[in-house]
């Protein structure tokens, strides 16, 4: 291997920081009991937790533009398969563990009155009511979107159809009454008409990973690997120490400009991060390219790089290690254990008999989190230690 393609540990580390960073939001020990930082934005603005999934969907963008230029970007027959095969597979093993969730909560919590083989059914057939749409889904789909436009479009006329994709959908939101938030919302109108309720995430009539918010996803996952051309393109003509110059450079710089870009614009298009508004994009992809750059500095640059380990676990097997972290969730949840006179779920044995008596309700539900990230992060060790690294 030439010296210059030297892996950068910086993307694999900002990739697992916000895999944990997801895991770590969505497994509170209650969801009543949360500190704000690790809250969504009830509607307009920005929280921490708004940036774990748009960061994770621009990193996504840089390792499609790695992934694929070792096909030299064309546009056979194999790499078209290999690129569909991996989109529906992703979208149903997101579907999987979202029907896996329903299966474990009607199984636990049946009908009275109802005998086994009727129980077991309506665990079983929850598909008339099971969400369509979701993370691992509009993951899947914004990489195969991407990684056709990656193969079938010429590169320079990238930036041109990014800015085509946020423009129109910000004039979608415009006259499309999209910044209300309730049913009048144009995204709200057009999954219920496509998808219909019974099929949608139940938020006052919007699903944050809805059909018409995938159009600046795509746009947020093709800055990544325009951002990704502008680092890598041609970085066998320079050394290792100048090519991360020009990675630093190349970062700051876009990330500077769509930031401030996205923090003018918001005052006539909000933040937001439900209906993923062009502003949203600008914004946390310019945060993102910056943390990169800082990142790239610390580690590649200056050589720190014991602190990131724990990180780097989540980051090389970023998918893998999201569906643990829901199947566990699940789990936890589920599977019930004796105790006292009962039973007693393992999340409850954790968080309401063993953390919450001790820590108070919101240190409590933290510490869960926290814990639960580390229980992951052990199975997750165990294959970084073997190497083994499952690519869904």
């Amino acid at each position: 291997m030439n010296h210059t393609d030297k892996r950068i540990l910086a993307i694999d580390i900002l990739r697992g920081i916000t895999i944990s960073g997801m895991i770590l939001v969505n497994n509170p020990g209650s969801w009543n009991h949360i500190y704000a930082p690790l809250q969504h934005a009830e509607w307009n603005g920005l929280t921490p937790t708004d940036l774990v999934f748009p960061f994770f969907m621009f990193i996504m963008g840089i390792s499609t533009y790695i992934s694929l230029r070792k096909f030299n970007f064309e546009c056979n027959h194999d790499t078209f398969m290999k690129i569909m095969r991996r989109t529906v597979f992703i979208f149903l093993i997101g579907m999987a563990v979202g029907w896996f969730s329903r299966f474990c909560y009607y199984w636990t919590k049946p009908a009275e009155g109802i005998g086994f083989s009727s129980q077991l059914w309506e665990a079983i057939w929850t598909f008339d009511r099971m969400r369509i749409l979701g993370v691992m889904q509009r993951l899947a789909l914004c990489y195969g979107t991407v990684s056709v436009i990656a193969i079938t479009m010429r590169h320079k006329h990238i930036p041109y159809l990014i800015a085509s994709l946020l423009t129109g959908y910000g004039i979608i939101l415009l006259y499309g009454n999209g910044f209300a938030y309730n049913e009048s919302n144009i995204l709200s109108v057009i999954d219920r008409a496509i998808l219909t309720p019974a099929h949608m995430y139940k938020d006052h009539g919007i699903d944050p990973e809805g059909l018409l918010s995938t159009i600046p996803s795509v746009a947020q996952v093709l800055i990544g690997f325009y951002i990704g051309k502008l680092m890598l393109d041609n970085n066998r003509k320079h050394s290792q120490d100048s090519l991360l110059n020009a990675h630093l450079n190349t970062l700051f710089i876009a990330g500077t400009a769509m930031m401030f870009t996205g923090m003018l614009l918001s005052y006539g298009c909000p933040v937001n991060k439900k209906i993923w508004s062009p502003t949203y994009v600008l914004v946390t992809c310019g945060m993102a390219a910056s943390l990169l750059a800082l990142l790239i500095w610390l580690i590649d640059v200056k050589g720190y790089r014991q602190w990131s380990r724990f990180f780097e676990v989540f980051g090389v097997n970023p998918l893998f290690m999201y569906v643990l972290g829901g199947v566990l969730s699940i789990l936890f949840g589920s599977i019930q254990i004796p105790w006292h006179q009962g039973t007693v779920s393992i999340h409850g044995l954790l968080y309401t008999h063993t953390l919450q008596p001790i820590l108070g309700n919101l240190n409590a539900s933290l510490a869960y989190a926290l814990l639960f990230v580390v229980i992951n992060w052990l199975v997750g060790y165990s294959l970084y230690k073997r190497k083994i690294f499952i690519k869904l």
